[in-house]
């Protein structure tokens, strides 16, 4: 069951009339566990440069994190999937934060075949919530007998997926492809932590051609990491070193208890 606060109080019908009826918005998603986050502060900060950016107010952390605990507190909940949405309303600044908790998730251990797509998302660097295209493109992926599907700009350079990001390893580096995307708090923290193991990394532009094997892919997000199989049906390499490298690197990353005071 999922369970929606407003401004740090159950949320009314009146609450949510308003982002159910009106696209608009923004918001980030991750994994709570024991009350605490990886990444917590890259998501606060994309919370505030994202209203920033829509909105032209800040978003101070306190406010999110306090409706953050007031959600917990209600509910009793240590482990969740949390999704904080900043929309338009009645709240302080006129915007509200709306605190949704599921259940906890992790992410499907078998890998994954994609389908490319030509699409970029409008404004990609912001987190919002017009992700009709991602889901439709994730449907019609599936229909064509595939998991999901990886965008490609109309030059033919990979992006980014559905809703997440993707890295390559050739079994010395991790590529990261540069594009217009919405670069992840995963990725983020996966970047962080193999500069703490010393692993080499590079951005750059990657074409779809050489997503086949020997080189290997991994896709992640928020929920996890998870192995790609193949793109457009050219096998990819299962590297078995792979999974546990970006272990590794996520290990170096401490979680962030959300009821510890904001730095």
């Amino acid at each position: 069951m999922t369970r929606v606060f407003c401004n740090g109080r159950p949320a009314t019908v009146e609450d949510l009339a308003g982002p159910a009826l009106r696209n608009d918005g923004h918001f980030t998603t991750f994994q709570l566990r024991d009350r605490a986050v990886l990444g917590l502060d890259l998501h606060l900060q994309r919370l505030d440069a994202a209203s920033r950016a829509l909105f032209d107010v800040a978003l101070p952390p306190t406010r999110v994190l306090d409706g953050l605990r007031a959600a917990l507190d209600a509910t009793a909940t240590r482990d969740a999937s949390v999704r904080i949405t900043v929309v338009p309303g009645a709240g302080e600044g006129g915007f509200d934060v709306l605190v949704s908790l599921a259940p906890p998730a992790e992410p499907d251990a078998a890998p994954m075949r994609v389908r490319s797509v030509v699409f970029q998302r409008d404004f990609a660097a912001i987190k919002h919530a017009g992700t009709f295209p991602l889901f439709e493109h994730q449907r019609r992926a599936r229909v064509a007998g595939a998991d999901d599907a990886l965008f490609v700009d109309p030059a033919g350079h990979m992006t980014e997926g559905s809703v997440w990001n993707v890295g390559l390893w050739d079994g010395a580096t991790i590529v990261w492809p540069r594009g217009n995307a919405l670069r992840g708090t995963r990725e983020r923290l996966l970047q962080a932590g193999f500069a703490v193991l010393g692993v080499p990394q590079s951005a750059r532009p990657v074409v779809s051609g050489e997503m086949r094997a020997p080189m290997a892919a991994f896709a992640c997000n928020a929920r996890g990491q998870r192995m790609i199989a193949s793109v457009d049906g050219h096998a990819l390499a299962l590297d078995p070193q792979l999974p546990a490298l970006l272990a590794q690197a996520l290990a170096t990353q401490a979680p962030m208890a959300v009821d510890d005071p904001v730095g």
